[in-house]
């Protein structure tokens, strides 16, 4: 809107005045969302992800962690995640010359794979992928061992907590920058990380305790997180959306338990002369002038009928129950779900509102983001430096003559939401030429030439036995009895056959 000095500019030359005018128009904004007239000020504007991380992450991780032992649901969708994204572990499959030796070797040093004992290499999997949701961030630790400890490789994983990265270790090292416990050369590289001898949050005593920090090569180290931010070294938990309102629906679950407690109670005012009251109660051995100055007249026994003294008034006390708890606690529910990327019912184990049309819809956008965190983030940023350094130190123990890092990883397979119909559709796609036999194994978390490979051994295991004969005349007899069964539906129903 033009004002008094554009109008008065505008007399004398209207074509300064039009252009000031239109000057004016280009400053407004053009999102609505840009604006600052709602007082909306983000906090630590244009902050870095590292600056960021260094002033949250620890708060939020506490809090992470908080929330997944004490609220069931969090358990259980994380809980869930695991299961779904890991499930027995993913696992590789060697494509070089000596591919069988290498696949039983890994094989059999992935049953002794963890440093501490505890799991074999898929628990360890699983283990770092929870920790990694949980607390944004986990370390996996290089430990070369020597030739007489007896293992198939001497190699061993060690899974450590974030905790034990300085991450108060900030400045320089020489030429290098050291930026919340991670050291970068010049050129950006990782270099070195920053860890304690043991993990702060030990209860050793005052003479074992120790602070300080020593630098431990980054080759040795394996560093997984999900960074999603360009120049993002850390990690945050995947709960820092929901945590606020995971908090505030606990408190109000409270509220609601202790209203429900005194929706359960039944109370009684009494006013005027209650002297000449007994004891309601027979356990109560007050006088009536104790029970008068306390103003607790005693407990109302099921089932007996008291007289009370004349000039007594009573007046009952039934606290009313407020509908919409359940309406509010489920809303809550889908928003929490919404914002750890999982369904509902995976939140919840509730699947009383679930029909197959919506179930399969959730289940395939949730395998599509699974997907993405498999081949995106735990295979390159932990599957395969293992893998790497598996191969590594077989051939420096001289157990394989060359380095062959070639393979492919299988993951865990998706069951079928409605396998009758699922594998029906997928045979018609293969069938008409829309799918290949190689893709839907693929799809299903299976090599194609394992499997083929197997299938063949299968065949000619069963055509040595004698038993592939008469595999075959029950498979005939199945498809026969299919066959009639379908022609005596469509004879009930009038149909032609």
């Amino acid at each position: 809107m033009a004002n008094i000095l554009d109008r008065l500019i505008g007399a004398f030359n209207p074509q300064a005045g039009l252009r000031r005018h239109q000057a004016r128009e280009l400053l407004q904004r053009a999102y609505e969302g840009a604006s600052t007239r709602d007082g909306w000020r983000p906090r630590r504007a244009g902050a870095s992800a590292d600056t960021d991380h260094r002033a949250d992450a620890a708060t939020l991780r506490v809090r992470a962690r908080s929330l997944v032992k004490n609220t069931p649901y969090v358990a259980r969708g994380l809980g869930s995640m695991v299961a779904n994204v890991i499930g027995t572990g993913i696992n590789p499959r060697s494509l070089g010359k000596d591919a069988k030796r290498i696949t039983a070797l890994w094989q059999e040093w992935s049953k002794v794979a963890d440093a501490d004992g505890v799991r074999n290499l898929g628990g360890l999997q699983a283990a770092a992928y929870r920790a990694m949701e949980q607390d944004g961030e986990v370390l996996v630790r290089l430990r070369a061992r020597r030739p007489s400890d007896g293992l198939p490789v001497p190699l061993q994983l060690q899974l450590l907590e974030i905790d034990w990265l300085d991450s108060s270790k900030v400045g320089s090292h020489g030429d290098n920058t050291i930026i919340n416990g991670i050291e970068y050369d010049p050129l950006g590289k990782r270099v070195a990380y920053w860890l304690f001898d043991q993990h702060p949050g030990e209860v050793l005593g005052p003479r074992m305790a120790r602070t300080s920090s020593s630098p431990v090569p980054a080759e040795r180290i394996i560093h997984l997180f999900n960074p999603e931010r360009p120049g993002q070294g850390r990690g945050f938990t995947r709960l820092a959306p929901v945590i606020s309102r995971v908090r505030d629906l606990q408190l109000y679950e409270d509220a609601e338990a202790q209203r429900k407690n005194l929706e359960s109670r039944l109370s009684v005012i009494a006013s005027g002369d209650v002297n000449a009251m007994g004891p309601l109660g027979a356990e109560d051995q007050r006088t009536p002038d104790q029970r008068s100055e306390s103003g607790d007249l005693g407990t109302l026994s099921s089932g007996s009928i008291i007289q009370v003294p004349s000039g007594l008034n009573i007046t009952t006390v039934q606290p009313n129950a407020v509908p919409g708890y359940v309406d509010y606690v489920k809303l809550q529910l889908h928003l929490i779900a919404a914002g750890m990327g999982i369904t509902y019912e995976m939140l919840t184990g509730d699947v009383r509102e679930v029909n197959f049309s919506s179930a399969r819809v959730a289940i395939l956008e949730y395998r599509r983001n699974a997907e993405q965190l498999q081949w995106l983030t735990l295979i390159p940023g932990l599957c395969e430096p293992i893998w790497r350094a598996f191969i590594d130190a077989a051939v420096l123990a001289n157990i394989l003559k060359h380095p062959d890092y070639s393979c492919d990883w299988a993951i865990p397979k998706w069951d079928y939401v409605n396998p009758v119909q699922d594998v029906a559709a997928e045979l018609d796609a293969i069938a008409g030429g829309l799918c290949t036999i190689s893709e839907s194994l693929r799809r299903r978390g299976m090599e194609p030439e394992l499997f083929f490979t197997e299938y063949k051994a299968d065949f000619e295991r069963l055509q040595r036995d004698g038993t592939l004969d008469f595999l075959m005349m029950l498979q005939k007899g199945r498809t026969l009895g299919m066959g009639q069964a379908q022609a005596a539906q469509s004879a009930e129903k009038g149909e032609p056959r």
